[in-house]
């Protein structure tokens, strides 16, 4: 059984016949900008939450879990986000405050992968991120936290159907990493 499933696997399409171009050069040099460009460019193309990422985190024992999130900001503070101290990610945070966010627009073939420490943010901060979500009812949450990703690194990656795909890893300040 697992023979067939690793051919339909192996038989579909990597991305799609048409991507753009990326040329590093040519980047902002501000990694935030580039980010924020991109992002414009994956609305543009019809991606749906783009603004959606994955959050690997670890626990004090090292084990990493993922789960899908939505990015909150991106400001000198690092790239928001928010959960319940009491979740699971609250509580890997807590254990180990370092995280990677994963953004993924296929229709682009494009990745941004965002790694560093976590802080927490204040409780105002947190009480108003609560309050704007979409479903928002007027309650509090005193569990709810947002946080700020720090990036040691920021990538991003541009696929190519050629296979020559553009790799593009710079600290925050937009200085080149190897």
């Amino acid at each position: 059984m697992s023979e067939p499933f690793r051919r339909q696997l192996r038989a579909l399409p990597d991305f799609p016949d048409t991507l753009p171009g990326f040329d590093p050069e040519g980047a902002p040099t501000d990694p935030a900008e580039l980010f924020r460009h991109w992002l414009g460019e994956a609305l543009a193309a019809g991606e749906r939450q783009p603004h959606a990422c994955s959050l690997a985190t670890a626990g004090g024992d090292g084990k990493p879990s993922s789960r899908m999130l939505i990015l909150k900001n991106i400001d000198d503070d690092g790239w928001h986000f928010a959960t319940s101290r009491t979740s699971r990610k609250g509580r890997e945070l807590g254990a180990n405050p370092h995280a990677a966010m994963t953004f993924y627009w296929p229709s682009q073939g494009r990745q941004v992968r965002v790694a560093g420490a976590v802080v927490e943010l204040s409780a105002e901060a947190s009480a108003q991120d609560w309050a704007e979500r979409p479903r928002a009812d007027g309650s509090t949450n005193p569990h709810w936290q947002l946080y700020a990703l720090r990036p040691a690194e920021i990538e991003f990656w541009q696929a190519s159907n050629d296979g020559n795909h553009v790799r593009h890893r710079v600290a925050p300040d937009g200085s080149p990493l190897g």
